[in-house]
Protein backbone atom coordinates (compact mmCIF):
# COMPACT_ATOMS: atom_id res chain seq x y z
CA UNK A 1 0.00 0.00 0.00
CA UNK A 2 2.42 2.17 0.66
CA UNK A 3 4.80 1.95 -2.65
CA UNK A 4 1.11 2.65 -4.26
CA UNK A 5 0.55 5.98 -2.36
CA UNK A 6 4.49 6.77 -3.19
CA UNK A 7 3.78 6.00 -6.57
CA UNK A 8 0.59 8.06 -6.71
CA UNK A 9 2.07 10.76 -5.16
CA UNK A 10 4.72 10.97 -7.49
CA UNK A 11 2.36 10.93 -10.10
CA UNK A 12 0.73 13.41 -8.84
CA UNK A 13 4.10 15.90 -8.47
CA UNK A 14 5.25 15.17 -12.06
CA UNK A 15 1.91 16.55 -13.08
CA UNK A 16 2.20 19.41 -11.50
CA UNK A 17 5.71 19.95 -12.84
CA UNK A 18 4.82 19.36 -16.68
CA UNK A 19 1.98 21.42 -15.96
CA UNK A 20 3.19 24.71 -14.62
CA UNK A 21 5.38 26.50 -17.41
CA UNK A 22 8.96 27.98 -16.65
CA UNK A 23 9.59 30.64 -15.32
CA UNK A 24 10.54 33.40 -18.09
CA UNK A 25 12.30 36.75 -17.50
CA UNK A 26 11.09 39.45 -19.74
CA UNK A 27 12.64 42.65 -20.81
CA UNK A 28 10.56 45.51 -21.04
CA UNK A 29 11.62 49.03 -22.05
CA UNK A 30 13.55 50.95 -19.32
CA UNK A 31 11.50 53.97 -20.93
CA UNK A 32 7.89 52.17 -20.06
CA UNK A 33 6.09 53.91 -17.66
CA UNK A 34 5.85 50.42 -15.41
CA UNK A 35 9.70 50.11 -15.49
CA UNK A 36 9.59 53.91 -14.40
CA UNK A 37 7.27 53.78 -11.51
CA UNK A 38 9.13 50.37 -10.37
CA UNK A 39 12.28 52.38 -10.22
CA UNK A 40 10.75 55.97 -8.19
CA UNK A 41 8.93 52.99 -5.75
CA UNK A 42 12.24 51.33 -5.31
CA UNK A 43 14.71 54.25 -5.10
CA UNK A 44 12.11 55.99 -2.38
CA UNK A 45 12.20 52.41 -0.13
CA UNK A 46 16.06 52.32 -0.63
CA UNK A 47 16.36 55.93 0.30
CA UNK A 48 13.95 55.53 3.12
CA UNK A 49 15.88 52.55 4.44
CA UNK A 50 19.57 53.87 4.51
CA UNK A 51 21.28 55.73 7.54
CA UNK A 52 24.15 57.22 6.27
CA UNK A 53 24.52 58.94 3.17
CA UNK A 54 22.73 61.38 1.03
CA UNK A 55 19.37 60.89 -0.46
CA UNK A 56 20.03 59.41 -4.42
CA UNK A 57 18.66 60.51 -7.05
CA UNK A 58 17.95 58.87 -10.01
CA UNK A 59 19.85 59.78 -13.52
CA UNK A 60 18.30 56.83 -15.70
CA UNK A 61 17.65 53.33 -15.73
CA UNK A 62 20.52 51.24 -17.09
CA UNK A 63 19.17 47.68 -17.57
CA UNK A 64 15.77 45.81 -16.04
CA UNK A 65 14.84 42.46 -16.42
CA UNK A 66 10.88 41.51 -15.16
CA UNK A 67 9.67 38.36 -14.01
CA UNK A 68 5.56 38.18 -14.30
CA UNK A 69 4.04 37.40 -10.78
CA UNK A 70 0.24 37.13 -10.06
CA UNK A 71 -2.02 39.60 -11.73
CA UNK A 72 -0.77 43.07 -12.57
CA UNK A 73 2.15 42.11 -9.77
CA UNK A 74 6.03 41.61 -11.12
CA UNK A 75 9.65 41.82 -9.75
CA UNK A 76 11.74 43.95 -11.25
CA UNK A 77 15.50 43.61 -11.38
CA UNK A 78 16.28 46.82 -11.48
CA UNK A 79 20.08 48.57 -12.55
CA UNK A 80 20.09 52.38 -11.78
CA UNK A 81 22.47 54.83 -12.28
CA UNK A 82 21.88 57.49 -9.55
CA UNK A 83 23.21 60.80 -8.61
CA UNK A 84 23.69 62.07 -5.04
CA UNK A 85 21.79 65.13 -3.77
CA UNK A 86 21.92 67.68 -1.16
CA UNK A 87 19.84 66.24 1.32
CA UNK A 88 20.99 64.03 4.36
CA UNK A 89 19.07 60.82 4.28
CA UNK A 90 18.28 61.68 8.12
CA UNK A 91 15.98 64.45 6.78
CA UNK A 92 13.60 61.69 5.32
CA UNK A 93 13.06 63.51 1.96
CA UNK A 94 11.80 62.05 -1.16
CA UNK A 95 14.49 62.52 -3.90
CA UNK A 96 12.03 64.65 -6.59
CA UNK A 97 12.31 67.11 -3.49
CA UNK A 98 16.18 67.50 -3.13
CA UNK A 99 18.58 69.30 -5.82
CA UNK A 100 21.14 67.49 -7.17
CA UNK A 101 24.23 68.44 -6.13
CA UNK A 102 26.31 70.76 -8.16
CA UNK A 103 28.68 70.02 -11.15
CA UNK A 104 31.79 70.21 -8.86
CA UNK A 105 30.44 67.96 -6.13
CA UNK A 106 29.02 65.25 -8.10
CA UNK A 107 28.93 61.77 -6.30
CA UNK A 108 27.51 59.26 -8.76
CA UNK A 109 27.18 55.79 -8.72
CA UNK A 110 24.98 52.68 -9.57
CA UNK A 111 22.41 50.49 -7.37
CA UNK A 112 20.93 47.21 -8.41
CA UNK A 113 17.61 46.66 -6.69
CA UNK A 114 15.30 43.58 -6.52
CA UNK A 115 11.62 44.99 -6.10
CA UNK A 116 7.73 43.60 -6.62
CA UNK A 117 5.75 45.92 -7.73
CA UNK A 118 1.75 45.66 -8.40
CA UNK A 119 1.59 48.06 -12.14
CA UNK A 120 -2.75 48.13 -10.41
CA UNK A 121 -2.59 49.24 -7.18
CA UNK A 122 1.27 51.01 -7.18
CA UNK A 123 1.94 48.36 -4.29
CA UNK A 124 5.51 47.56 -3.93
CA UNK A 125 8.01 45.68 -1.66
CA UNK A 126 11.79 46.20 -1.87
CA UNK A 127 13.61 42.68 -1.41
CA UNK A 128 17.27 43.84 -1.79
CA UNK A 129 19.72 46.74 -2.79
CA UNK A 130 23.18 47.27 -3.29
CA UNK A 131 24.77 50.80 -4.48
CA UNK A 132 28.07 51.71 -5.26
CA UNK A 133 28.96 55.20 -4.95
CA UNK A 134 31.87 57.61 -6.47
CA UNK A 135 32.97 61.02 -6.16
CA UNK A 136 34.40 62.74 -8.99
CA UNK A 137 38.30 62.95 -8.57
CA UNK A 138 40.19 66.01 -8.08
CA UNK A 139 41.95 66.34 -10.96
CA UNK A 140 39.03 65.79 -13.02
CA UNK A 141 37.33 68.81 -10.53
CA UNK A 142 40.49 70.95 -10.94
CA UNK A 143 39.95 70.73 -14.87
CA UNK A 144 36.97 71.47 -15.27
CA UNK A 145 36.30 74.03 -12.51
CA UNK A 146 40.10 75.21 -11.05
CA UNK A 147 38.41 77.74 -8.69
CA UNK A 148 35.98 75.06 -7.21
CA UNK A 149 35.88 73.43 -3.70
CA UNK A 150 38.35 70.51 -3.75
CA UNK A 151 37.11 67.54 -1.66
CA UNK A 152 38.88 66.66 1.45
CA UNK A 153 38.49 64.05 4.52
CA UNK A 154 36.09 64.95 7.36
CA UNK A 155 37.91 62.81 9.82
CA UNK A 156 40.99 65.07 9.38
CA UNK A 157 41.08 68.08 12.58
CA UNK A 158 40.99 71.08 10.34
CA UNK A 159 37.33 70.23 9.48
CA UNK A 160 36.48 68.88 12.87
CA UNK A 161 37.22 72.31 13.76
CA UNK A 162 35.64 73.80 11.18
CA UNK A 163 32.24 71.89 11.98
CA UNK A 164 32.70 72.49 16.19
CA UNK A 165 33.30 76.51 15.31
CA UNK A 166 29.95 76.40 12.75
CA UNK A 167 27.78 74.28 15.46
CA UNK A 168 28.59 76.76 18.32
CA UNK A 169 27.30 79.50 16.37
CA UNK A 170 24.17 77.41 15.43
CA UNK A 171 23.76 76.87 19.42
CA UNK A 172 24.35 80.33 20.22
CA UNK A 173 21.88 81.52 17.34
CA UNK A 174 18.75 79.21 17.47
CA UNK A 175 15.39 78.98 20.02
CA UNK A 176 16.15 75.58 21.22
CA UNK A 177 16.40 74.88 25.18
CA UNK A 178 18.79 72.18 24.54
CA UNK A 179 22.05 71.94 22.97
CA UNK A 180 22.67 70.20 19.87
CA UNK A 181 26.02 68.21 19.34
CA UNK A 182 27.19 66.89 16.05
CA UNK A 183 26.77 63.56 14.75
CA UNK A 184 29.09 62.74 11.89
CA UNK A 185 30.57 65.32 9.58
CA UNK A 186 29.40 63.89 6.42
CA UNK A 187 31.57 65.96 3.66
CA UNK A 188 34.27 68.52 3.43
CA UNK A 189 36.09 70.57 0.91
CA UNK A 190 38.74 73.38 0.98
CA UNK A 191 38.92 76.38 -1.91
CA UNK A 192 40.77 78.96 -1.72
CA UNK A 193 38.79 82.46 -1.68
CA UNK A 194 41.19 85.05 -0.83
CA UNK A 195 42.99 82.83 1.19
CA UNK A 196 42.53 79.03 1.86
CA UNK A 197 38.91 78.45 3.19
CA UNK A 198 36.90 75.40 4.52
CA UNK A 199 33.64 73.96 3.99
CA UNK A 200 32.08 70.98 5.81
CA UNK A 201 28.61 69.51 6.22
CA UNK A 202 27.37 67.45 9.23
CA UNK A 203 24.42 65.89 11.07
CA UNK A 204 23.59 66.81 14.65
CA UNK A 205 21.03 65.51 17.34
CA UNK A 206 19.61 67.34 20.45
CA UNK A 207 21.10 66.76 24.07
CA UNK A 208 19.79 66.69 27.28
CA UNK A 209 21.73 69.71 28.11
CA UNK A 210 19.88 72.62 28.86
CA UNK A 211 21.69 75.69 27.78
CA UNK A 212 20.90 77.86 30.92
CA UNK A 213 22.87 77.23 32.76
CA UNK A 214 25.93 77.33 30.06
CA UNK A 215 27.63 74.07 29.86
CA UNK A 216 31.27 74.35 29.31
CA UNK A 217 31.80 70.89 27.05
CA UNK A 218 28.19 69.99 25.28
CA UNK A 219 30.47 66.57 24.30
CA UNK A 220 29.55 65.38 27.14
CA UNK A 221 25.89 65.89 27.73
CA UNK A 222 23.32 63.13 27.11
CA UNK A 223 21.78 62.42 23.83
CA UNK A 224 17.95 62.48 23.72
CA UNK A 225 16.35 59.73 21.51
CA UNK A 226 17.23 59.44 17.96
CA UNK A 227 14.27 60.42 16.40
CA UNK A 228 15.56 64.11 17.80
CA UNK A 229 18.11 63.81 15.44
CA UNK A 230 18.08 66.70 12.45
CA UNK A 231 20.26 67.19 9.68
CA UNK A 232 21.84 70.21 8.66
CA UNK A 233 23.37 71.61 5.90
CA UNK A 234 25.85 73.99 6.06
CA UNK A 235 28.66 76.05 3.90
CA UNK A 236 30.74 77.05 6.13
CA UNK A 237 34.06 79.04 5.50
CA UNK A 238 36.40 79.48 7.84
CA UNK A 239 40.00 80.58 6.71
CA UNK A 240 43.09 78.96 8.14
Amino acid sequence: MSLLISFLIGTQMLHLVVASPPLSFLFPSCNSLVVKAAAEAALNKLNADRREGYVLSLQRIFNVHELPQQIGGSLFYLTMDVLETECHVLSRKLSKDCNVRHAHETVYGQCKAKIHFNRNSNHSHLYSYDCVLQPLSNSAITRGCPDCPVPGNPSEATFQETAAESLAKFNAENNHIHYFTILNVTRASSQWVVGPSNFVEYTIQETCCRKSPPVPDITKCPLLPSETAVSIHTSCIKPI
